[in-house]
């Protein structure tokens, strides 16, 4: 029988053995009939004069400096869809980690903004994707499918100074895989400004069998005109100085061309595969300190890797001469993957002051 791992139309229509589950506010363990029982919470006393069932606990408050737990999942089967939104002081500074079957080391961690493709979550923009969805005002949605064999741990850390109160749901699956899963990845990196003939790493390190799925960045530029004539680069199993996968300019990766430019001006697109849902807000088009949100999955056309991957961009502009200008640009991102180990090493999260946007 069908074990409910994927979600095509087509699937709908067959019988499967899946047992689904919700987790969230109402129901902190997903258990069957425990949902809506709470007698406290952030939503008590509106409920007050109505009593249990009615929206007593909608949301939870997260200390500053605390670590909460969103959910711990102990069985088999596959997270399916993550919904969250939340009054925060600053979504780069509400940290969101996923570990897979008791590992020590989160195979997910990412700013939460940043982890939706939306790193200037504090500007509402729409994403209309199949892996994500950004609905007003800042309704974060994700869908891709997340399987487990045993556990899933799944924290949001509020660095920031204020108390932060989130909303969720994470809807997810108990099953029999019928193989050994591909483990979810996403890691975050920032590199602000970057040196001046430098390449940008969007994650190297990756070891053993995988895909590369997707990439989200914020691309803050620092110099006037022009700032994406760079090639991404896919370095896989064993390459070294030269790439096996090279693009032609950075607009051209995330599935756009010619400087995102109609009429003279930056224009905004979200599509299921790629996007450019944010330009931050000036008078003029090519002028500095401007931020760029983007987006760009590979769900039709993932990246395979057997031994090792590493993934680069540029970042080029352009000088007197019709010469290229190497970018001292503010970028950060998150890389995006599925391999066969539930863990992931990688560099630590950069501090607060490091994560803020200014």
């Amino acid at each position: 029988m069908y074990n409910g791992l994927g979600s095509g139309l087509s699937d709908l229509a067959r019988r499967s053995s899946a047992i689904t589950r919700s987790i969230s506010a109402e129901n902190f363990t997903g258990e069957k009939g425990k949902g809506g029982m709470a007698t406290v919470g952030t939503g008590a006393s509106c409920a007050r004069d109505l009593g249990i069932g009615w929206k007593v606990s909608p949301s939870v408050s997260i200390a500053p400096g605390k670590n909460f737990v969103l959910a711990d999942i102990r069985a088999e089967g596959a997270i399916k869809h993550i919904w969250l939104t939340g009054a925060f002081e600053s979504w780069r500074w509400m940290i969101l980690r996923i570990y897979w079957d008791d590992s020590d080391t989160p195979a997910v961690e990412t700013p939460l903004g940043d982890f939706f493709a939306n790193p200037q979550a504090d500007q509402y923009a729409q994403i209309n994707s199949l892996a994500v969805c950004i609905n007003p005002k800042c309704g974060c949605n994700c869908y891709w499918t997340m399987p487990f064999k045993k556990r899933a741990l799944i924290t949001l850390e509020n660095i920031s100074d204020r108390d932060a109160i989130c909303y969720y749901q994470i809807d997810y699956i108990e099953t029999k895989l019928e193989e050994e899963p591909m483990y979810f990845c996403a890691r975050f990196r920032r590199t602000n400004p970057l040196p001046y003939k430098d390449v940008y790493t969007i994650i190297n390190g990756i070891e053993g069998d995988g895909q590369f799925v997707g990439t989200s960045m914020l691309w803050g530029v620092n110099n006037n005109g022009w700032w994406g004539e760079g090639e991404i680069k896919f370095y896989i199993d064993g390459d070294t100085d030269f790439p096996t996968i090279c693009g032609t300019g950075t607009e051209d990766y995330f599935c756009a061309s010619y400087n995102f430019d109609v009429d003279g001006k930056y224009q905004t697109f979200s599509s299921p595969y790629a996007g450019l849902s944010k330009v931050s807000a000036t008078d003029a088009t090519y002028r500095s300190n401007r931020r760029f949100s983007l987006y760009r999955w590979h769900i039709t056309d993932p990246i395979y890797f057997k031994k090792d991957l590493r993934v680069t961009i540029q970042a080029l502009g352009w000088r007197q001469g019709g010469r290229y200008l190497p970018l001292q640009d503010d970028l950060s991102s998150v890389a995006y993957w599925y391999q066969t180990s539930p863990a992931v090493n990688q560099p630590p999260l950069p501090d607060k002051d490091g994560l803020e946007i200014n």
